[in-house]
């Protein structure tokens, strides 16, 4: 009896549900419940050849800058060349869509690729007879690119040429979502913003010409830097999420794009006062500017994007911040170094293709000098927190890189020359001057780096 009572009432549950769903379709917007799945990848390699030790990951794939001189017993250890190839990178990801109801439209990716998983030597004698980068054993890991869903608001205002679009999850930073015409994994980094991110960003579209975008960033993989090195520590105990905001204006062929970045974080909540453990209050924030732009016609492309301000190490920009200071309460006063990060970008061609990227970074230090009279007015290196793939005794670098694609059908195959310089200076008994530069003895140091791809796209 109790059985079948549930079941009457299940029964006049269901009738009544679909009863009232009928009703509201009368006045409910029109749903479009078909999900479309495109999936999407590619296998690649890479073969690359370097003529010094330098500063990569990924299996040596992804590229920074080339070490500095390092002499022990008359011989410069990082004047070493090297060779290796590897498919790590190769990529599989599904774009949804299709899913709307009245004039919202929802869509979402995900998409993964292999990583480094590849250790040092385990043998102790790697770091004698080898440099430093002796990563040569392991196995590619996979790891998760974006995932993200996305709702889009189209047709509103009176002449329904508006659309509101918004966006959750991991996905490109938006200061670093315009890449140079490049094959090369790092896409022209570290001379432009380089990241991928927890975010929830909203782009607004007015008319047919104008762009409106803001932000809330977290940080997962590319990290700010501090006393305890990269981490997202320092964000999750600021409290504050980076923000991000920019106007675009676009037209046929071409755009441009002006915005900025804050960054407010805790590189430490605890610190020590006559030796006992206290909170403090420290806090470092810094504000980052960007411009972009790009026009194409026909088979010719430009592109050029610039950067300055403060930090922006968790992009993998050269640069970071210092401790300047101490205070009575057992907190420390931090500063920002300021950097200037510009690329250029050719293309010309099709099924040929040609390429020319040019790239220029300077370290502009500290805005005023530092007040530390104890220490002659010089900061010790140990105080300035750079980003974990540079160095802080840099003061300028630069970077010529053509390339050439061949283009048939599905498979991409490129050729690369890549000239790295960087201009570094000594420190002067481990610190570096007032305003957060090594300027003694200015050198330059270059790395040739020829790069082949084979990219089958599916």
């Amino acid at each position: 009896m109790k059985r079948n009572l549930l079941t009457l009432i299940a029964l006049i549950l269901s009738l009544s549900a679909f009863a009232t769903m009928k009703a509201d379709t009368q006045t409910a917007p029109k749903e479009s419940p078909k999900n479309h799945f495109k999936l999407y990848g590619f296998i690649r390699n890479y073969f690359i050849f370097d003529s010094r030790e330098s500063v990569s990951g990924t299996g040596d794939l992804f590229y920074y800058l080339p070490k500095d001189v390092n002499m022990k017993d008359g011989i410069d250890v990082n004047d070493q060349s090297s060779f290796r190839f590897l498919a790590l990178t190769s990529r599989l990801g599904v774009d949804v869509s299709g899913y709307s109801v009245g004039n919202v439209h929802f869509g979402a990716k995900i998409e993964g690729d292999f990583y480094s998983g590849l250790s040092n030597s385990s043998n102790a004698n790697a770091s004698v007879y080898f440099p430093g980068n002796s990563k040569i054993s392991g196995t590619a890991t996979a790891r998760l690119r974006q995932a993200y869903a996305t709702v889009t608001w189209k047709e509103l205002g009176e002449k329904k040429a508006n659309s509101v679009g918004l966006k959750v999850g991991q996905a490109w930073h938006p200061m670093a979502a315009d890449h140079p015409h490049l094959f090369s994994l790092e896409v022209g980094a570290p001379f432009g913003p380089f990241s991928r991110t927890p975010l929830v960003q909203m782009d607004a579209n007015i008319g047919k010409n104008w762009v409106v975008s803001a932000a809330a960033i977290w940080q997962m993989q590319y990290q700010s830097t501090g006393p305890v090195g990269s981490s997202a520590i320092y964000m999750k105990y600021g409290l504050t999420p980076e923000v991000y905001a920019a106007v675009a204006y676009k037209t046929k062929g071409f755009q441009v794009r002006l915005g900025a970045d804050l960054v407010s974080i805790k590189p430490r909540v605890l610190g020590t006062k006559e030796g006992a453990t206290v909170k403090v209050s420290d806090r470092k924030t810094s504000l980052l500017y960007y411009a972009f732009a790009q026009y194409s016609y026909k088979s010719f492309a430009v592109k050029a994007k610039t950067t300055y301000g403060e930090g922006g190490e968790h992009m993998n920009l050269m640069s970071g911040y210092v401790k300047v200071g101490e205070n009575s309460d057992g907190s420390w006063n931090y500063a920002s170094l300021r950097n200037s990060s510009s690329w250029l970008s050719l293309s010309y061609g099709k099924k040929w293709q040609g390429v020319l990227f040019l790239g220029y970074v300077k370290n502009l230090g500290l805005s005023d000098k530092a007040h530390i009279p104890y220490l002659d007015a010089k900061i010790p290196s140990s105080d300035v927190y750079f980003c974990g793939n540079g160095f802080s005794n840099i003061n300028q670098m630069y970077r010529i890189n053509p390339q050439l694609i061949y283009n048939i059908g599905k498979l991409n195959v490129g050729l690369e020359y890549q000239y790295t310089g960087v201009q570094y200076g000594e420190y002067d008994n481990g610190n570096l001057n007032s305003y957060g530069l090594a300027d003694k003895n200015l050198h330059w140091v270059g790395n040739n780096r020829i790069n082949v791809m084979v990219k089958y796209n599916f």
